[in-house]
């Protein structure tokens, strides 16, 4: 009987890889560049920093000057940004299921628990990015406006942003331990 990782091809991997470069390379030249050139300024969700309260209100002003702007913002998230976070998720998710984590972890067995959280971590990443595009559209978009968005927005960006970067550490962890040799993976 196949295992699950057998069932996902290598390539399906690398096409979902190609779609997410593919759908960033559209994202920065087609719209996060853009919207500097006409701010002078990086979008919140482009910081790799946090941003606060008054991040966001020196953004809504910003872009309340800057109504061209408002529109690339907007544009983005009905754009590219609608579709990154899926390709991303299902290409983390398909990476996890092709390195089948399990095994050891400090010498001691990996409970079932903690290999179900590194199959979840490539949701929570999707479903914070969609939570931060639905926060950031309802803040700046010139629409009716959330009272408690601007409190949820730079929470929702630092779950994703930290999702993200835990399950490739997880990821790059469990590559590197498929590519060890068998006689150190007693240690692990």
């Amino acid at each position: 009987m196949k295992d699950a990782s057998s069932r996902i091809p290598t390539i399906v991997v690398a096409l979902l890889a190609a779609i997410v470069l593919g759908v960033l390379v559209w994202m920065v030249l087609g719209y996060v560049l853009p919207f500097q050139d006409m701010t002078r300024a990086a979008m919140l969700e482009a910081r790799l920093g946090p941003y606060d309260a008054s991040d966001i209100d020196a953004m809504r002003g910003l872009l309340e000057r800057k109504p061209e702007a408002r529109d690339v913002l907007v544009a983005m998230h009905r754009g590219p940004d609608l579709v990154l976070p899926f390709v991303l998720t299902a290409l983390l998710f398909a990476i996890v299921t092709r390195l089948r984590p399990a095994g050891r972890y400090f010498n001691r067995p990996m409970h079932p628990v903690m290999i179900a959280a590194i199959y979840a971590l490539p949701f929570v990443y999707g479903f914070s990015d969609y939570a931060e595009n639905i926060l950031t559209d309802n803040i700046f978009s010139g629409g009716s406006e959330w009272s408690f968005a601007a409190k949820l927005l730079p929470w929702a960006s630092s779950i994703k942003f930290a999702s993200l970067t835990v399950c490739v550490i997880v990821l790059l962890r469990f590559l590197v331990y498929r590519l060890a040799p068998p006689a150190d993976h007693a240690g692990s």
